[in-house]
């Protein structure tokens, strides 16, 4: 058994390595790997057709990879790509890939060409990537919004978040004289909930997993750094500037739960934050705080990095999971949740990199200090990715409770010419607001009654010169793309709303009537979340914004 996990764990991994050293996952290399695994074949052509990372097809020279998705249509992606096409001509040296959201929001519109992300619309920057350099070479990190650019507001009350650095893991190392459920018990007296999407109470999830039973030194941790939802890259920023931060609160939650072994899952456009997170591991091992006997302790914890192989869905716990166990990431039924079975049927905690990072500030200064943070009636902060039509994309750490006009206003407002049309508080999943609901605050439960959602934390505003009906179809396109087809309702749904809204091209009563009915049926049907809310933000345009998406 413990043979055939090791060969399972490690089929992505070594798919991964054998696309980088033949360029393609070819025929002869499948056989050839799936031999020396003991493996069926079939089992590496289905990995190997799943996944988006994959190629099944000799490489050339340059591959430009051109986000097609919100942030990226909003600044003028598809009239860059167009251009660039034009430019590139007849070079069949260079091929461009139209994909899904990279996670560079923030410097739409965005391509990532190996490596190196460059802006479509800088025709120097493309000339760079495309005749200079190798892109399997590139792993430079973009210019980005640091954290530490961010407006002096956004640092209130948090030096802890400034300087991680300075701290040696002195947080883990008092926990470690504590008993274990005081750190669920206190997580759970604050509040905190998770970051990445779903809001599920930490010390909750904590406590039930610490309480799951599981064989000698058979429970897991997971960091799930795969955000890949349009708008969103709060998280890359997370770990490009505190890893430390996330990695001290892996190891406090497998202290809390009886964890050994935890992994950070991170999505592989993302090898610049990969690399900054492997030295703060190492880092974090040579203090003592991971691997074994920590800080003298007798408790033993490392943590390795899990690189995914592609696909938004993998952002789903439970896809994420049949994805480091060598399958297609299809999510499983639940329950039985991953907290009793989760990687390889055993209890495993997943928490996303904010939620992490959060958790190991309240352990350290306390629920008073948490909830001291948020606005009047609000408790804590948030990390914030805002992108869109606004003057100054980034990430920012505002206290809960503070109203999207007032996010709006840390970002210089929208850009010159454009006035406020629609928001998307968070993320491409979340429903539409309208220009009036700015005084909406961040929050769970408010964004929820004004008929939104927090989502994954990423707010995009979209400006009047946008056409809302075309924002809608880009949404209900992704989702489209980015289903795994495992269930009837969303494989078909999504694909039969994307012909729907194409042929009318517009806003109509038949038309609504119609997306209604899907929507319906997909939230009430599809396994898991994608299906669940592929077709709620073109909705929140056909019924909301009426008279703005029929004109």
């Amino acid at each position: 058994m413990v043979r055939r996990r090791w060969q399972l764990s490690n089929l992505i991994h070594e798919m991964v390595r054998l696309q980088q050293r033949d360029g393609w996952l070819s025929p002869e290399g499948l056989r050839e790997l799936a031999a020396s695994l003991a493996l069926p074949l079939y089992r590496l052509e289905g990995a190997a057709s799943f996944y988006t990372h994959f190629r099944r097809k000799p490489p050339k020279k340059f591959e430009v990879d051109v986000c097609r998705d919100l942030s990226c249509q909003l600044a003028g992606g598809k009239a860059a790509c167009e251009r660039l096409r034009a430019a590139i001509g007849a070079r069949d040296d260079v091929e461009i890939v139209e994909v899904s959201c990279i996670g560079r929001c923030d410097s739409a519109p965005a391509a990532n060409v190996g490596h190196t992300t460059i802006r479509t619309s800088d025709d120097e920057a493309v000339a760079a990537a495309i005749g200079s350099a190798t892109p399997g070479a590139m792993t430079t990190a973009p210019d980005s919004s640091a954290l530490s650019a961010a407006s002096p507001a956004d640092w209130q009350a948090a030096d802890l978040y400034r300087e991680p650095g300075a701290r040696a893991f002195d947080t883990l190392r008092q926990c470690l004289t504590s008993e274990r459920d005081a750190l669920s018990t206190t997580l759970d007296a604050s509040g905190l909930r998770g970051m990445g999407g779903a809001g599920f109470p930490t010390g909750k999830k904590w406590a039930l997993v610490a309480a799951a039973s599981g064989e000698e030194a058979g429970k897991y941790v997971i960091c799930n750094a795969d955000e890949s939802e349009p708008g969103s890259f709060k998280d890359r920023e997370i770990l490009r500037d505190l890893a430390d931060l996330v990695i001290e609160g892996m190891a406090l939650a497998a202290y809390c739960i009886g964890a050994t072994r935890g992994w950070v899952f991170i999505r592989h456009e993302y090898e610049p934050e990969r690399e900054r997170l492997a030295v703060a591991i190492e880092r974090a091992r040579a203090a003592g705080a991971l691997g074994a006997d920590i800080f003298g302790s007798g408790f033993d914890f490392d943590i390795e990095i899990f690189v995914s192989p592609g696909g938004y869905i993998l952002g789903e716990e439970t896809a994420l999971l049949e994805c480091m166990e060598g399958r297609r990431g299809e999510p499983r039924n639940k329950p039985p949740f991953p907290g009793n079975h989760g990687l390889y049927g055993l209890p495993t905690l997943i928490n996303n990199v904010e939620t992490f990072a959060h958790a190991t500030a309240i352990l350290k200064n306390g629920v008073d200090w948490w909830q001291s943070l948020g606005e009047p009636g609000f408790s804590g902060h948030k990390f914030i990715s805002v992108s869109g039509d606004v003057a100054e994309p980034g990430v920012h750490l505002v206290p809960m409770g503070t109203t999207l006009r007032d996010l709006l206003s840390r970002c210089g407002g929208m850009r010159e010419g454009q006035r406020l049309a629609a928001i998307a508080p968070g993320g491409g999943s979340s429903n539409f607001l309208t220009p009036d609901q700015l005084d909406v605050p961040l929050d769970f439960e408010t964004l929820e009654r004004a008929g939104s959602m927090m989502g994954s934390g990423a707010a995009v505003f979209v400006g009047d010169s946008a056409n809302l009906f075309e924002v809608g179809l880009n949404v209900t396109r992704f989702f489209r793309n980015e289903s795994c087809g495992k269930c009837v309702p969303c494989r078909v749904g999504t694909e039969k709303a994307v012909q729907l809204l194409e042929s009318a091209r517009e806003s109509n009563a038949e038309l609504r009537v119609a997306i209604a009915g899907l929507n319906d049926t997909l939230k009430r049907t599809s396994i898991c979340g994608l299906g669940q809310v592929a077709l709620g933000p073109m909705m929140s345009i056909l019924q909301s914004l009426p008279s703005d998406s029929d004109s």
